[in-house]
């Protein structure tokens, strides 16, 4: 049986190793399609699953990697044949079933997207799980009544992946963005994607949470969570939206009813992971079409291989990853 490469974690009593190994196809868990990987991308979930206390990995030897992108080898699913490009992000990949760091993965035909007219698969995975979720988020704002002349739009995070594809979608979208950070360096960057102004983190949450603030913003695409989105919820014009999709500042959001009874301010729950198959088809045409950057090499901090990953999955968890890093395995 040929054999390829995959980056394994490993955890046995005190120890825990990251670290490329060779595979075999009797190796990769049971799945309709086979799948030579291209690319993948690095996201926050992967960098936890790099960690030993990182709660994401269950079951040990295990291959990270939440998005993938390649051409399939075999299918047992006539949905999919030898030769078709296509996505597989979300669904449990990456978290209890092996994932897309690795040159081959086998996946659940239900958790296959055909790779959308408009996009390759390096763009596919540049866009990745971040740029999924951040589409998912406007598209949430929009269906709750968002829209450029209700007023300016807040993203939080802004340098990640999350939310510099917000700044981008909204920017192209009409919306006047503004994008909150505590990295100053980085205005440039922000405002080449898309955004109007550059709100320092301490604006959004300077250690105090109010019941009800000054009312800024129409709405937001927070990536945050934790106090500051209890600090953020304060401050949304009256029947204004949050999209919430993380909780790199924590799973605790000690708000009060105040803005929702109020100002009548919505807080929606974005979750790209069991996202239904028909909103997914959709957000991904979307994302090849009408949301596409001009240039999405932009979003790239930098691209790495395989053996690269162990030294690249931290920065994550450190707060120094800007934008998207791409993993290429071909």
């Amino acid at each position: 049986m040929q054999t390829f490469d995959a980056l394994v974690v490993n955890k046995q009593e005190e120890q825990f190793t990251v670290d490329v190994q060779k595979l075999t196809i009797n190796d990769l868990p049971e799945g309709e399609v086979l799948i030579q990987v291209n690319y993948s991308g690095v996201n926050y979930k992967d960098s936890l699953a790099s960690i030993p206390n990182g709660n994401i990995v269950k079951n040990y030897p295990f291959v990270p990697g939440i998005d993938l992108a390649g051409v399939v080898v075999s299918s047992e699913d006539p949905r999919f044949k030898e030769g078709d490009e296509v996505i597989a992000t979300s669904y449990e990949i990456g978290v209890s079933h092996f994932g897309g760091y690795s040159e081959y993965a086998r996946i659940p035909a239900k958790w296959v997207v055909p790779l959308p007219d408009g996009l390759t698969l390096k763009k596919a995975m540049i866009i990745g799980t971040a740029g999924f979720t951040a589409a998912l988020s406007v598209q949430r704002l929009q269906d709750n009544g968002v829209s450029p002349e209700k007023g300016k739009v807040l993203v939080t995070g802004a340098t990640g992946g999350v939310g510099s594809f917000a700044i981008s979608i909204l920017s192209k979208l009409g919306f006047e963005v503004e994008a909150s950070t505590g990295k100053a360096s980085e205005q440039d960057y922000l405002t080449s994607l898309g955004a109007t102004s550059i709100v320092p983190r301490e604006e959004v949450f300077d250690g105090k949470i109010r019941a009800l603030g000054k009312q800024k913003w129409a709405a937001a695409v927070d990536p945050v969570g934790g106090e500051p989105l209890a600090a953020l919820l304060s401050q949304i014009q009256y029947g204004g939206s949050v999209a919430v999709s993380g909780l790199t500042a924590g799973g605790n959001v000690p708000t009060t009813v105040y803005p929702f009874i109020l100002r009548g301010v919505n807080l929606l729950g974005i979750d790209s992971v069991y996202c239904d198959m028909e909103t997914r088809l959709k957000v991904w045409e979307r994302l090849a079409n009408v949301y596409q950057s001009e240039s999405l090499e932009e979003f790239i901090q930098q691209e790495v291989s395989l053996a690269q990953l162990p030294e690249v999955l931290p920065t994550l968890l450190k707060a120094q990853a800007r934008g998207r890093i791409l993993v290429k395995l071909i």
